[in-house]
């Protein structure tokens, strides 16, 4: 099967592409693998949302929960059990190419637990315990960027596992993860741990950024405001690659790099548009940067297959111009600051919710199962 033009330009251009979104049944019915031969998917990210729409009303998960419900497992044990199975039957259909790229692609997703995204221990704790129940070393364990989930990030690659950082929404904290990264790699680098083998990415959430600073823009009203509206999302991210740049070319990484350390590559994350008034490759697009990785819900991934229209790469020059667009939406009266911690903060509770609705469906067919 022939992979798509579109897709293939752009990973041609240097940007893997995720699928973002895993169930049972999109691996089961072949529907992964059709992806990956034709439209040049790479890797696939999970989050609790992804696992709560999986599993809920879906029949495949009914025998597993019944027989491990029969077995004495709780309600916590058993998510764990169909989570972990699933991304390790994700991981194994890219083991191939994991191998074949040394480790750059071929990488599956799954995230601590949201409900200790304030916890740095428990944080650290749940990463290793999720890399070991998983079992494969093409999993990357997903972790906040919270204030909290940042000395997590660092132990957790000083332990020589992968990490794809997670929420992340400012500039200012994208820095904080770059350095989290490196001070884990230099712990590992320490310890003896071959750096060749540590990956990691950076999710920068893209459209989020967009929907709140546009109704702050809506609110002003005036005319520099509302000629603002649409670009605030990928702005942001332009002044975010650049620097990565600017990190990943210094002194520092210099040094680690001669002992085998990767990049961390910037992921690009929330892809698919909010308002259905802007297209719908937007941030496909406008951010083209290699190397990167872009993560696409499937809606994405086939408007893009369609009709993408990729722009220049993204560079040192294309940074000055998004950090030119964030100074004047600030300008125009909007508190960036206040936008970046709001974003977090319903981040981490949307995420929230949807473990405790993925727990309770769960729990329901314990019930059924047990009636």
């Amino acid at each position: 099967m022939a992979q798509n033009t579109n897709t293939q330009a752009l990973s041609d251009a240097g940007v893997s592409i995720w699928l973002d979104d895993l169930s049972r049944q999109r691996m089961s019915s072949g529907n992964l693998q059709e992806l990956i031969d034709s439209r040049n998917i790479v890797g696939v990210t999970t989050n609790p949302s992804i696992f709560q729409a999986a599993i809920s009303g879906r029949s495949e998960y009914d025998a597993d929960i019944a027989r491990l419900a029969a077995e004495g497992k709780d309600v916590e044990g058993i998510v764990e059990v169909l989570t972990t199975d699933d991304v390790r039957s994700a991981a194994d259909l890219f083991a191939g190419l994991h191998a074949a790229t040394h480790g750059f692609d071929g990488r599956v997703s799954i995230e601590v637990d949201p409900r200790m995204a304030h916890g740095a221990d428990e944080t650290i704790a749940q990463a290793k315990h999720l890399f070991e129940v998983v079992g494969r070393e093409n999993v990357m364990i997903k972790i906040p960027a919270t204030e909290a989930g940042l000395p997590a990030i660092t132990a957790v690659i000083a332990e020589g596992i992968s990490v794809n950082v997670t929420l992340i929404f400012s500039v200012d904290r994208y820095l904080a993860v770059m350095d989290a990264y490196l001070a884990g790699l230099e712990q590992a680098a320490k310890a003896g741990q071959d750096l060749a083998r540590i990956h990691s990415v950076a999710s920068f959430f893209v459209s989020r950024v967009d929907a709140e600073i546009d109704g702050r823009l809506e609110a002003l009203d005036t005319e520099e405001a509302l000629a603002l509206k649409g670009q605030a999302g990928v702005a942001n991210a332009q002044a975010a690659f650049g620097k990565y740049l600017e990190v990943f070319g210094s002194e520092r990484f210099e040094a680690l790099k001669t002992e085998g350390a990767n990049v961390q590559r910037p992921l690009w994350a929330s892809t698919g548009v909010k308002n259905p008034d802007y297209p719908d490759t937007l941030y496909v697009d406008n951010l083209v940067a290699a190397p990167s990785v872009n993560t696409m819900p499937e809606k994405t991934l086939e408007a893009a297959a369609d009709h993408a229209q990729l722009k220049a790469a993204l560079n040192a020059e294309t940074a000055t111009a998004g950090e030119a667009v964030l100074e004047r939406v600030a300008e125009a009266g909007v508190d960036l600051a206040d936008v970046f911690a709001l974003l977090e903060r319903e981040g981490v509770e949307k995420f929230e919710k949807a473990w405790n609705e993925l727990l309770a469906t769960v729990s329901e067919s314990v019930e059924s199962a047990r009636a």
